[in-house]
């Protein structure tokens, strides 16, 4: 996801790149994500502080829908935080920005931008959404964000920065959409630290590109394994990719429900729970440089996926009812398409067993 009207990037899958990470692919696929941490064994009044606060925060939908709500003006329409549609259970303002420091971020509002919204404003907005019972997040990154976390010093900076952008604001979690590379070891060490700090009710979105979980080997996808415990659910970005592997280790071109389909099964069958899976698409042909495919395609991706029916070529060799849900790049665009992604995508997903 870039702030450019269309996405000037356009990364094009190389098909002999794919086939020689097929080995890759169709390798240490099955890998177990760490256990749930024991509350008890963090002292008593931790465990308590965590029990009194999981009783006032509502739980991100066993189904859900999320999307991106643009903190600049590209084009799209304009929204107050408070004007993002209903169908969205997941928020993720897009984006937190790079300091001078390693790791750390900061948030800051566009007001000239967004009309004269101001920061008061965008409080007041992020906690009539949470009393909706939805998750509003920050989103660190983008295809033109240059945050990283490459050392211990920062990843302690990224999960101060980010907890101290949540007290502000009233986030209640972080998105990664590193689009630029990032250090398993080190951004797995930022989110675990973070998640101590938030306690329950903490949200942790993860919005890799395709060719990021071609393979468990991926730095992304270690990441999303090394905190599965804390993870709520990758949307990866089904768009500006090219063709791609998928888990039968055929080659598959976006824009289809086949790349929907058989992209995911790596990440269901690579150690990620159902739940933590999410198809991200854009939410009109305006918000991604090439991969846009209808809403009913997203749909039936979901179906095939949930319950084995509306599926292309490829089927999964089993259903995955769990599955999480679906993503799009952004309400903005949705807007702007007359709400025609989430009107369609979200009861569906919604509906889903």
């Amino acid at each position: 996801m870039d702030r450019a009207h269309i996405p000037p990037r356009r990364r094009v899958g190389v098909l002999a790149g794919a086939l020689a990470a097929l080995g890759l692919a169709l390798t240490g696929l099955f890998t177990a994500g760490a256990p749930t941490a024991d509350a008890d064994s963090q002292g008593p009044a931790k465990a308590a502080a965590q029990g009194n606060a999981a009783a006032q925060v509502k739980a991100v939908p066993k189904h859900a829908l999320t999307g991106y709500w643009q903190n600049f003006n590209n084009g799209a329409t304009v929204q107050k935080l408070s004007q993002v549609q209903d169908q969205y259970d997941i928020i993720a303002v897009a984006f937190a920005d790079a300091t001078g420091t390693p790791g750390q971020v900061t948030f800051n509002l566009d007001s000239a931008g967004l009309g004269g919204y101001t920061v008061d404003q965008f409080k007041a907005d992020i906690k009539a959404k949470k009393a909706a019972g939805k998750s509003v997040i920050v989103s660190v990154g983008g295809e033109r964000g240059a945050v990283a976390v490459n050392s211990s010093e920062a990843a302690t900076n990224f999960a101060n920065s980010v907890y101290s952008l949540m007290q502000e604001y009233g986030f209640d979690g972080v998105d990664i959409d590193l689009e630029n590379g990032l250090n398993s070891t080190y951004m797995s060490q930022a989110l675990k630290s973070l998640g101590q700090k938030a306690g329950s009710g903490f949200v942790l979105t993860m919005a890799p590109q395709t060719i990021d979980m071609q393979n468990t080997n991926n730095e992304y996808f270690k990441t999303a394994l090394n905190v599965k415990d804390i993870l709520t659910v990758v949307n990866m970005q089904y768009y500006n990719s090219g063709s791609m592997l998928g888990c039968d280790g055929k080659v598959y071109s976006q824009g289809s429900v086949d790349f929907l389909t058989a992209l995911a099964c790596i990440q269901l069958e690579g150690g990620l729970a159902p739940s933590q899976v999410g198809i991200g698409t854009p939410a009109s042909t305006r918000g991604a440089g090439s991969g846009y495919v209808a809403p009913s395609v997203v749909n039936n991706a979901l179906d095939c996926l949930a319950k084995g029916t509306n599926c292309g070529s490829f089927k999964p060799s089993k259903t995955y009812p769990g599955i999480r849900g679906a993503m799009t790049w952004s309400t903005n665009w949705d807007a702007a398409n007359g709400n025609a992604w989430s009107n369609a995508v979200g009861p569906h997903v919604h509906g889903l067993p």
